[in-house]
């Protein structure tokens, strides 16, 4: 149940139109968190501002694309100007990007590394200023992807070690700042933008994916939207405060095989 332990902070969530960006939002409002919620796709991030606004909270929505210097500034400081302040920061937004070394064209490499890597360090660095004055909290999204090889996920898994490496980079040069920072390295998460990989993985038979998926996880079933996010609260709230530059594995215990 709710029990304001975000109450009278600002956070902003990136990639929150949907799956975990989504949750993650939902559940910091309901936790008395204002919320920036930043999504290239307008009408999804309007969706969760409108779901989070009927339950009472408040919110904003913002359009950007996490990889664009210039969108990032605007939006960071909309949010600090609308809520005269900004604590938290999840970096939630990424894509994926199918293909091994030997076929993925530089075209999707580049793609992934921006998003989910410059768009990391990009929003970051906007809200280092705002961040700094209370005592700001950043939190990465990784993947099991930069702990472990998948194969034909190249990009993807050079990427999201990138984002691991960032973290803990972050966490030493903002220390000193009062600002702590984190990652989080999902698993597989349910949400209907996986059906794609588990089509492909299955051979074009989402349930033979699912079942090829789900055995590598020896708790037998993928995570949730809602599990990450409240990771995502844990480490946005004072109860995590001594972890910086941890990465924490919310992989049903994928990467312990």
């Amino acid at each position: 149940m709710p029990d304001g332990r975000l109450a009278g902070r600002v956070a902003l969530i990136t990639g929150a139109g949907s799956g975990i960006g989504r949750a993650a939002a939902s559940l910091f409002a309901a936790q008395g968190a204002s919320l920036g919620v930043l999504d290239i796709n307008a009408e999804a991030a309007k969706q969760t501002v409108e779901d989070i606004i009927s339950g009472g909270g408040r919110a904003l929505a913002i359009t950007a694309d996490v990889s664009v210097d210039a969108e990032v500034e605007a939006a960071v400081h909309r949010v600090a100007r609308q809520f005269g302040q900004l604590d938290i920061v999840f970096n939630n937004a990424g894509v994926d990007s199918a293909g091994s070394v030997a076929d993925i064209t530089e075209q999707a490499w580049d793609h992934c590394f921006a998003v989910n890597v410059k768009g990391t360090l990009l929003v970051s660095r906007a809200a280092i200023p705002y961040l700094e004055i209370n005592g700001g909290i950043i939190i990465n999204q990784g993947s099991v992807a930069a702990l472990v090889g998948i194969p034909n996920l190249a990009a993807y898994c050079a990427a999201k070690g990138a984002v691991v490496s960032l973290t803990r980079a972050m966490a030493v040069d903002l220390a000193p700042r009062g600002i702590r920072v984190n990652v989080i390295c999902p698993g597989t998460v349910s949400t209907p933008l996986i059906e794609p990989l588990l089509r492909a993985r299955g051979g074009g038979d989402p349930d033979a994916g699912l079942a090829l998926t789900v055995a590598k996880y020896p708790i037998g079933r993928l995570g949730t939207a809602a599990e990450i996010a409240n990771v995502a609260l844990f480490l946005a709230s004072s109860e995590s405060s001594f972890l910086t530059g941890a990465v924490i594995a919310a992989d049903g215990g994928m990467t312990s095989i």
